[in-house]
């Protein structure tokens, strides 16, 4: 029987987009001792210089010796990539948030520290959370644009491991969701690594927005068929975050930052157009996506667009062989909207789908709404006073009592640790 939750009593979150950085020790306790000088290691070095062109920061490692601002670096073949402060800036002002290198000692021991990472939840009205990563990118591209292909399959396994085993592990008592990678350079490894991880439990595995523009076919191929027979089977959410691409919006090389982050919602709406018109829902029923830090204001108008498409033109639009079904129709069933700050999304759910509608507090990362999480939601989402509430976990599978059950597996079927998780939490609201 469902139970009415209202604005006064607003349920514990269960955040479908915070994000972990990984530990020093994540890969040199994991590879192979021939890879532990090879694999991704931490060096402690001095940036030397930071540009920014056509939409991107490329940051230089000096040497040591050399003059700059000391930062933690990961270091991995021919790639120095450091921690900044956009990284982890919860517990920062925003007008102190600057893209700078720092140190693991300069940010909030809640970016890697799973006790920490508890604690900083509970101050957050936060139940449960989904990581996505920070060195490997957002749906492992570090890993899949590597030289040594045996190197990187044993990294995408070894942080893998660790998401299931530490981070999502006994310590973090069911209350951290595994999110794990895949090989994307081979849809069927991917799809071997979708069934190991789903064998322990884990329901929700990254991907690109747009692989192409990782160098990858796109999904109007059948290269992604294995991989997602393999997602259709064991229930397992496709999860792709901005960025997931490698190539943030923007419109010319000398545009200012700022044009690019208020634009970061477009790949999700190419890519959700994508997902719609390639037939792979209707092939593959089970599949499930989400867009992670999407939000959800467009989708209403690209909706009602698609749907007009497919009515009018799908007979000489490439898709009246295999798109059978108005688009949304297939959103509805297959897709899930996310959002942390989207007043005009929320002001028309009903145009969108309660039920597609998930809720992310981004943390440690500069947008995020840590530590007042709650007291935003609650303001975003008075008008919703007396509408029901449930969990994303029952939306999405992704629920920290199933991981519980199915991963580690606590007393009684419960989560380890003897942790109880709360009545339903994130923002998935229904009639």
């Amino acid at each position: 029987m469902k139970t009415v939750e209202t604005v006064e009593s607003f349920p514990r979150i269960i955040s479908v987009d915070d994000h972990t950085v990984e530990p020093p020790h994540v890969w040199q306790d994991r590879l192979p001792s021939k890879y532990r000088d090879s694999g991704p290691r931490i060096v402690r070095a001095p940036l030397k210089e930071m540009t920014f062109l056509g939409g991107k920061f490329a940051p230089v490692m000096g040497a040591p010796g050399d003059e700059g601002p000391i930062g933690d670096w990961w270091v991995y073949e021919d790639l120095h990539r450091p921690l900044t402060r956009l990284d982890t800036a919860v517990g920062y002002a925003r007008d102190e948030i600057r893209l700078e290198v720092i140190t693991y000692e300069q940010m909030r021991p809640g970016s890697y520290s799973v006790p920490e990472r508890l604690a900083d939840m509970d101050v957050n009205h936060v139940q449960s959370a989904l990581c996505f990563p920070t060195f490997p990118r957002f749906c492992g591209q570090t890993f899949t644009e590597a030289a040594d292909r045996e190197l990187g399959l044993l990294s995408v396994r070894a942080y893998n491991d660790w998401m299931v085993e530490e981070w999502c592990g006994p310590e973090a008592g069911g209350r951290l969701i595994p999110l794990t990678l895949i090989p994307l350079w081979d849809a069927e490894l991917a799809a071997a690594e979708v069934r190991r991880n789903a064998a322990r439990g884990v329901r929700a595995v990254a991907f690109s927005e747009i692989p192409p523009h990782l160098g990858l076919p796109s999904i109007h191929t059948d290269y992604w068929d294995p991989f997602l027979a393999a997602c259709d089977e064991t229930g397992t959410v496709v999860a792709m975050h901005i960025g997931s691409s490698s190539r943030m919006p923007s419109t010319s090389a000398d545009a200012p930052p700022a044009v690019g982050s208020t634009i970061t919602f477009a790949n999700c709406c190419f890519s959700m157009v994508d997902w719609l018109m390639s037939g792979k829902f209707e092939r593959f029923p089970g599949v499930r996506v989400m867009y992670a830090e999407g939000q959800i204001g467009w989708i209403p108008y690209i909706l009602e667009r698609a749907d007009v498409v497919w009515e009018e033109n799908r007979a000489w639009g490439g898709v009246a062989d295999k798109v059978h079904r108005p688009p949304s129709e297939l959103f509805a069933e297959h897709v899930y909207g996310c959002f942390f700050d989207d007043a005009f999304g929320l002001r028309n759910l009903g145009a969108i789908g309660v039920g597609n509608v998930l809720y992310e507090t981004d943390y440690p990362h500069s947008d995020s709404t840590w530590p007042k999480s709650k007291e935003v939601g609650e303001a975003q989402m008075a008008h919703l006073r007396g509408m029901w509430w449930r969990g994303s976990c029952g939306a999405m599978r992704l629920s920290s009592c199933r991981w519980g059950r199915m991963g580690c597996g606590g007393a009684d079927g419960g989560a380890p640790g003897g942790y109880a998780p709360s009545p339903p939490a994130s923002f998935v609201c229904g009639p």
